[in-house]
């Protein structure tokens, strides 16, 4: 390295040469780290939430990244053992979306290549593009431990999914059943209820009469005529033909005399009941609501109170089924709406119809609208495991911050329903479930082998069907849901399920030595995705939460304090940033923007600051290493290494005492900040400090000074411990210019002694 700084920062120059020289340390590893003396034993561990595969480096990944670098690096600093452990996921979805669209311009779909040539022809799209997203966080800074990075379709990782499937097969928490669920034409696939995105669309209540069955009751009750029909408000019309009720809330006065009377289904013709149930609003519409249990949840599940038959309508494809009758049978949902609403217009039961905006479900990865229906699934039950990780965060095992999204996370945890863990694509984990041809329920012990009715469970091809042993057993088609094995995160990328106990320190597994782990810092969007599964698998599977905290991090919006979005160009690209202004400025000018409120609106102005930043503390560092290159006064000499011995007050002026009193106190602020996660705060005290206090007032009146004596002990020391505090948000350029300062046994900036 050269000796002196140039005379203007560069930081690309700069930026590739500090990486390369992180890298060939070796301290991003912490097994290096603790062959360091001044090391603690103590661990200090984050996993980084593994971005898709399919993705590249967005605004929030960046900020997200930059939270948890400023953490490991304070800590490694403060002589912990850091481990900040890297990975991507498989994306099922989202993956085998991107794979198909390369396929179309092929003219070929999945089907034609058939799953096994697929699923070859995936791989290769990852081995070319999986990693791409990791690359860019190094241009970032982001000192990741890469010799641990996991993918969670790696073979280790597949061993610990296809474990906790069968523990909880095992146990009875995996079942199948009938239930409706989000169904995706497009994807051809179920998604639960946290994949749907949900978008207000300008639609219509239509209000449709139906008629009362004559002579089933008397038509007077109490002295009150019975009308000839109920008015029921419906926003999906077409829905009606697979309709098994009508219900009103039994509190509902104005339908109290009808309860229990039959109605007869507009165009099928078919005798359904008038039913109470305490889940109809009676604000909506009418206040009487049809129930089609096929393809709604909140019918679904009053037909299972009431014992309602179950009527499918619409299938996979969005077409009409043949229980429609020859009116709508294969007609698509849009057209058979229209044939319904002109049919109800002829036989004169179409009342009137409303504006009405409502939220219409979409798949959160292709946006096709979503089919709610019945579909025989594969579930995990909810039952056990989730008031386990409701009371961790109440008994304060795990702490979020800010303390607000408690709620979100109580909200869905106490209401949750089972997990619908099964997947109808080909890119994924395939679920170890096999299928008895016979059908058979002879129940056969096997201490391999799992039987549960006509499915069990084997990661392999099992060589007998241990059910009938006669037939060649089938194993299902379905994968499973992507959260299921990222659910597994925090421990299954640190060796579970091999345990064992170590004989010494010295010999410590991963997974001792790093779970549980200390922080994980995420978006609010997958609180319930991604960070409550994780603690109920935590807990389950190795009787401990997987984090002791959770923050959840602003989500980066446009400046007019939208979404940003790369279809609709609004997105900004941090790398073009990092291009433009350096990867310290871009850190700095965003982490500067994080002080306490929900979102933060970005504005490439903060990012331009950090750049006039990144050049006022190369310019200082500049000067102090002037003022130290220059003849001293003959008579002093100096005792004092700067990298551990405050200079001797005694021998100061009010100015050097002023400014060493203003870094204590600046050293005690920045680290409560970073404990209580208040990055802004954090790095608007240390731009304060360096800027008005070091700059503008010591290092000016230092230059008027005559004498000098201890004042470059004073600079020196200053804007070393000031480097010290800048670096985990500043990292290149404070380690570029620590390698500058004329100190005793050097080493690297990244594992300096904290302040």
């Amino acid at each position: 390295m050269e000796k002196e700084l140039s005379k203007v920062y560069e930081p690309k120059k700069v930026e590739e040469k500090i990486y390369k020289l992180w890298e060939k340390s070796g301290f991003f590893n912490p097994d290096k780290l603790a062959t360091r003396k001044k090391q603690q034993a103590t661990s200090y561990t984050i996993v980084l939430p593994p971005p898709n595969i399919t993705g590249s480096l967005h605004m929030g990944h960046a900020l997200n990244a930059i939270v948890q670098d400023i953490l490991i690096r304070k800590k490694r600093m403060e002589g912990f053992q850091t481990l900040w452990l890297p990975g991507t996921d498989h994306a099922g979805i989202a993956t085998q979306n991107v794979v198909e669209k390369e396929l179309k311009k092929e003219g070929l779909t999945r089907q034609d290549l058939g799953r096994e040539k697929f699923i070859k022809r995936v791989w290769q799209w990852q081995e070319k593009y999986g990693n791409i997203i990791l690359e860019q966080l190094k241009k970032l800074g982001a000192s990741c431990d890469w010799s641990r990075t996991r993918f969670t379709l790696d073979k280790d990782y597949c061993q610990a999914i296809n474990h906790a499937f069968s523990y909880y097969f095992k146990k009875g928490w995996i079942y199948r059943g009938n239930r409706v669920i989000n169904w995706c034409p497009r994807c051809g696939s179920s998604l639960s209820d946290l994949e749907v995105e949900y978008k207000e669309k300008k639609g219509h209540l239509w209000y449709i009469k139906y008629p009362l069955k004559k002579n089933h009751k008397s038509q007077i009750t109490n002295h009150k005529q019975i009308p000839n029909y109920i008015m029921v408000a419906t926003t999906r019309p077409e829905t009606m033909l697979g309709d098994t009720a009508v219900a009103v809330n039994p509190q509902d006065k104005r339908y109290k005399n009808l309860i229990g009377e039959i109605v007869i289904l507009p165009i099928l013709g078919r005798e359904i009941p008038i039913i109470s149930d305490k889940n109809v609003d009676p604000k909506f519409g009418s206040g009487a609501v049809k129930i089609t249990p096929a393809h709604d949840f909140l019918d679904w599940e009053i037909a299972q109170t009431h014992k309602l038959p179950l009527i499918p309508v619409i299938d996979k494809n969005r077409k009409m089924t043949k229980e429609t009758g020859k009116l709508c049978q294969g007609l698509k949902v849009s057209d058979c709406r229209q044939k319904v609403i002109e049919e109800l217009k002829k036989q004169k039961l179409l009342e009137k119809i409303e504006d009405y905006n409502h939220q219409i479900p979409h798949c959160f990865r292709c946006g096709t609208i979503i089919e709610p229906l019945i579909s025989e699934q594969w579930f995990l039950k909810m039952k056990n495991l989730a008031p386990k990780a409701r009371m961790a965060v109440k008994k304060k095992e795990i702490i979020f911050t800010p303390k607000r999204w408690e709620k979100i996370y109580f909200d869905w945890i106490s209401n949750i329903k089972d997990w619908c863990i099964s997947r109808q694509i080909w890119w994924g984990h395939r679920m170890p479930i096999w299928r008895c041809q016979i059908g058979s329920k002879l129940k056969v012990k096997s201490s391999r082998l799992k039987v549960n009715e006509e499915y069990f469970v084997s990661v392999k091809k099992p060589k007998r069907c241990p059910i009938c042993g006669k037939c060649n057993p089938e194993q299902v088609e379905d994968v499973l849901d992507t959260w299921f094995s990222s659910a597994l995160w925090p421990f299954a990328t640190l060796g579970w399920p091999k345990k064992r106990k170590a004989k010494s320190e010295k010999r410590k597994t991963d997974l001792e030595k790093f779970y549980p782990t200390d922080v994980l810092s995420t978006a609010p969007e997958i609180i319930n995705l991604w960070v409550a599964r994780m603690i109920f698998s935590g807990l389950e599977f190795m009787k401990k939460t997987p984090f002791k905290k959770v923050y959840i991090h602003p989500v980066v919006l446009t400046r007019e304090g939208k979404r940003m979005s790369k279809s609709l160009e609004t997105g900004v690209d941090p790398l073009d940033l990092i291009e433009k202004y350096g990867a310290d400025a871009t850190r700095f000018g965003l982490i500067y923007q994080i002080m306490g409120g929900q979102d933060i609106r970005f504005v490439e102005d903060h990012i331009i600051m950090g750049k006039k930043f990144c050049n006022k503390i190369w310019n200082a560092s500049r000067f102090v290493l002037e003022q130290i290159g220059k003849p001293q006064n003959p008579n002093h000499k100096s005792q004092t290494n700067p990298k551990t011995q405050i200079p001797n007050l005694k021998q100061l002026t009010k100015a050097d005492r002023l400014i060493l009193k203003k870094l204590e106190d600046i050293i005690k602020s920045v680290n409560k900040d970073l404990e209580n996660f208040r990055f802004g705060q954090a790095s608007h005290t240390l731009y304060d400090f360096f800027w008005h206090d070091l700059c503008d007032k010591y290092i000016e009146q230092f230059k008027r000074q005559e004498t000098r004596d201890k004042k470059e002990e004073v600079l020196l020391y200053v804007l070393l411990t000031s480097l010290k505090l800048l670096h985990p948000f500043i990292p290149f350029a404070t380690e570029e210019i620590y390698q500058k300062l004329p100190i005793k046994n050097k080493g690297l900036l990244i594992t300096e002694v904290w302040q």
